[in-house]
């Protein structure tokens, strides 16, 4: 409503730099009214459009202006007849900065007013052009061209080109490359002609603009080559590479560092692989398959050897047999056994070596093998002690033997044998139970792994005896502990399977060796007696074996071998005694075997001698077995009620028994019980006796006692008197005596106190009068010599002149008086005028030089 309003106002102020749009309504003409100015709307006239500001395009700015009016060669707007201003439809016109000015009916500012494009150094536009035109410097385009607008500049668009792209300069750095691809024909900067889809490089450092037909792929970076790394290459097509080498396509090859220190792929080859040096030391060789030749072919199917010190790189197409191997350095216990796999001369030993031919070499050696040589494998010398050794089989003949006790090298046509044997026989020789100590242990223990190339050997212990058979001689031999015994490659041992358990099974103990005893084994059968009472018997038999022969004799073999005879002597044995038992068991009553059942069994088993007595012995002939003494541990019946019979019949004959025996202990102790009260009678009378008597003589000792006492008092009181009187006696005398000894003590040592005293004092005295007299001689040996000194530094005539010049002084004072008296004395008292006319003029004289008056003269 604002709008219509505004519209339908008439009068209309238009500031500066401001239009609007007026239609007439009679001619349907609108035109275009620009401030400064008032506007008066006639009733025929419609404001269709503003006041609106005019466009304004600042320098370096510009605007895209569709539908723009035509104008003349003078620039001015071109209207028709009836007034309208001509426009040019679908038309575009970019305008640069200008004077602001309004937009004529039917324009359309299609692009707002932007900054024009500054395009900096190393970068550009890729221009793309819709319709043909020709541009200023006279250069015909055709719609579809591209080119570059290369900075630095500014650009100024014309609505004949369309801007793509930005494109910017790649850098190029040392030892990089830009791969380019031509996306239409055209030339490149070198002004090279370059085909669609063509790639090429360029490895100029540097920036590097692409042209306007051109697209960067990749930036490839160079390839350091060092002295330890080359470079595997393939070529993806015929080329010529840089090196100016024709590739044929699929061809591969290697650049070193040789060749260039870095390398840069060209676009028609590509980098397998990094290949590192191949360093052989002078202890390593290799052997390179389908080798390179001069020329660069491989060699296919052959090999070449190459022997350190060495570095190399592998060709492509070239790999190692098994790598970079040591030589072989064989000591004096080691040796290689070769085998040739074509024809060639051994030039070593001088031998032509055919396919297939093996042999050894021994060392101390180096051995490098050619490369028509294989090195089947290496043989180590196999120490053997006298206890050991190892089964040897020649492949070429097939023989088996045994090699102990030296230190053996098998050569080129020996082998290591493995020696099968039984698996009991691998257990029992795996467990290493002692058979003699561990015969008791049934428990079974997982097998170790045997060396079946060593010869198998057995400790034989001590009383006992091992069968080993020889299959290819067909003998047996038997070898008594303590030995060792070795298998060779055709024996095996003689297994024994013995009975045991409680009652005896067959099969149940499994041993290589067997034991000669004495030892004993124990059995439980059933018997029945006449009365038909069956009953369990425990027995145990101590058994051993004879062999009376000696090892020179003749019959030493058959004998020994009599002991391997029965299988299984054990079962055998307690077959044949339980058989025995049973049948002399048979023949008597229960109550008779339970009583004699010792001896009949032992009768039974034994036999009787001519002199009808039980035999100790009870062999076997067929192995030399020997039972000599049979123990009944246990007897017990196998039916019920026979069990509760004798246990009632035990039970009875024990109550019996007891009873027969409370009776006699009854009777026993009742009978000394009746002697034990005999002798306490006699004992208590006894005593009484014994105490009467005891008791007179202590009444016979009181008395005794009594009168000693009455005596002893009397007299001890005397004694006691008369010691006490001694003892005062002799007290005070040596009291006295005591007490002049300590007297004289006291006086002596005061004596000798004082005598020390006068001595110390006397010697203080003597000492202190020497050190006075030396003190005093040498302060008289100072002032004299002080004095002796100060005279003659001062001299004799000055010493004169001194003691005179007083006495003249004095003289010429009184002479210069003038005194003339007479003076009269008695002459018995000098007259000294010197010392009046000292008085006279004493002041004179300083008073430290006056001397002292005497007294005589203070007198006077």
């Amino acid at each position: 409503m604002s709008t219509s309003r505004k519209s339908e106002e008439s009068i209309y102020r238009i500031p500066p730099y401001y239009y609007l749009h007026v239609i007439d309504q009679n001619t349907n003409v609108t035109r275009v009214e620009t401030g400064p100015k008032t506007f008066i709307r006639q009733d025929n006239e419609r404001v269709v459009f503003g006041p609106e500001k005019m466009i304004t395009v600042p320098p370096r700015h510009y605007c895209i202006i569709e539908n723009p009016v035509l104008k003349n060669k003078e620039d001015t707007v071109v209207f028709d007849a009836n007034g309208q201003a001509k426009l040019l439809h679908a038309d575009q016109e970019i305008r640069l900065a200008q004077d602001p000015f309004p937009l004529y009916p039917g324009e359309v500012l299609k692009q707002p007013v932007v900054a024009l494009k500054v395009v900096v150094a190393n970068a550009a536009l890729r221009l793309r052009s819709i319709l043909d035109f020709e541009d200023e410097s006279g250069e015909k385009r055709t719609a579809g061209d591209e080119w570059l607008f290369e900075g630095p500049g500014t650009y100024i668009p014309r609505k004949e080109v369309m801007v793509e792209e930005t494109i910017r300069a790649t850098v190029i750095k040392p030892n990089q490359a830009i791969k380019l691809r031509a996306r239409k024909e055209s030339l490149d900067r070198d002004g090279d002609a370059r085909v669609t889809g063509e790639e090429w490089l360029v490895k100029k450092t540097g920036a590097y603009l692409p042209g306007a037909y051109e697209e960067v792929v990749d930036v490839v970076n160079a390839y350091v080559l060092t002295e330890k790394k080359a470079l595997h290459m393939r070529s993806i097509r015929t080329f010529k590479d840089d090196f100016g080498v024709v590739r044929k396509n699929g061809e591969e090859w290697l650049t070193k560092m040789s060749d260039t220190e870095t390398h840069i792929p060209h676009v028609y080859e590509e980098v397998v692989g990094v290949v590192s040096i191949t360093t052989l030391t002078n202890r390593q060789y290799c052997i390179i398959l389908d080798p390179v030749d001069e020329n660069g072919k491989p060699q296919l199917g052959r090999k070449k050897l190459v022997k350190g010190e060495k570095s190399f790189f592998l060709m492509p197409g070239e790999h190692l047999e098994k790598g970079i191997q040591n030589v072989y350095v064989l000591g004096e216990d080691e040796g290689l056994i070769l085998k040739a796999n074509e024809t060639f001369k051994d030039a070593e030993q001088d031998v032509e070596r055919k396919p297939g031919d093996r042999w050894m070499i021994r060392g101390p050696v180096e051995y490098v093998p050619p490369v028509e040589v294989e090195v089947v494998t290496k043989r180590q010398a196999i120490p053997l002690d006298e206890n050991e050794g190892i089964y040897v089989r020649d492949v070429k003949t097939g023989k088996v033997r045994a090699v102990t006790g030296v230190t053996y090298m098998l050569n080129q046509d020996e082998e290591m044998w493995p020696k099968e044997l039984p698996p009991t026989v691998e257990g029992l020789l795996a467990t290493g139970k002692d058979p003699v100590a561990d015969r008791a242990d049934r428990r079974t223990t997982a097998p170790g792994q045997r060396d079946k190339t060593r010869v198998v050997t057995y400790r034989v212990p001590h009383n006992a005896a091992v069968q080993i058979y020889d299959y290819k001689e067909k003998k047996a031999r038997v070898v008594f502990g303590p030995e060792l015994v070795m298998l060779g490659p055709d024996e095996q041992f003689t297994q024994l399977s013995l009975s045991g358990g409680k009652p005896k099974k067959p099969n149940v103990i499994k041993s290589l060796c067997l034991l000669l005893g004495p030892d004993f084994c124990t059995d439980v059968i059933v018997v029945e007696t006449a009365d038909h009472a069956r009953l369990q018997l425990q027995l145990s038999y101590n058994w051993h074996f004879e062999v009376t022969t000696k090892p020179e004799d003749k019959t030493y073999e058959v004998e020994a071998a009599k002991l391997f005879s029965v299988p299984d002597f054990v079962g055998d044995a307690c077959k044949a005694i339980a058989s025995r038992v049973r049948g002399a068991v048979a023949g008597v009553q229960f109550d008779d075997f339970h009583k004699n059942s010792a001896k009949i069994i032992r009768s039974s088993v034994f036999g009787f001698d001519d002199n009808q007595k039980v035999r100790e012995r009870f062999s076997f002939h067929q192995n030399n077995l020997v039972v000599t003494s049979i123990d009944i541990q246990s007897v017990e019946p196998v039916d019920q009620r026979t069990r509760d019979s004798l246990m009632k019949s035990v039970q009875l004959a024990i109550e019996i028994t007891t009873n027969s025996q409370e009776a006699a202990a009854r009777h026993e102790a009742e009978r000394l019980e009746q002697e034990a009260k005999g002798r306490l009678e006699r004992q208590k009378i006894s005593d009484e006796a014994e105490a009467e008597r005891s008791r007179k003589e202590l009444l016979e000792l009181q008395a005794h006692s009594a009168a000693v006492e009455s005596t002893g008092q009397a007299k001890a009181e005397a004694q006691s008197r008369a010691e006490a009187a001694k003892i005062e006696g002799e007290a005070a005398v040596e009291q006295a005596k005591l007490k002049a000894q300590a007297t004289k003590i006291e006086a002596e040592s005061e004596l000798e106190r004082l005598t020390r005293a006068r001595e110390a004092e006397t010697k203080y005295i003597r000492e202190q009068n020497e050190l006075e007299i030396t003190k005093t001689s040498q302060m008289a040996a100072i002032e004299t010599g002080k004095f002796k000194d100060m005279v003659t530094s001062i001299g004799a005539d000055t010493i004169k002149a001194i003691a005179v010049s007083g006495p003249e002084m004095q003289v010429k004072l009184l002479k210069s008086l003038g005194l003339k008296s007479t003076l009269i004395t008695d002459g018995s008292n000098p007259i000294n005028l010197f010392n009046t006319a000292q008085g006279m003029v004493g002041g004179l004289v300083p008073a430290r030089s006056r001397p002292v008056p005497d007294s005589d003269e203070e007198d006077a």
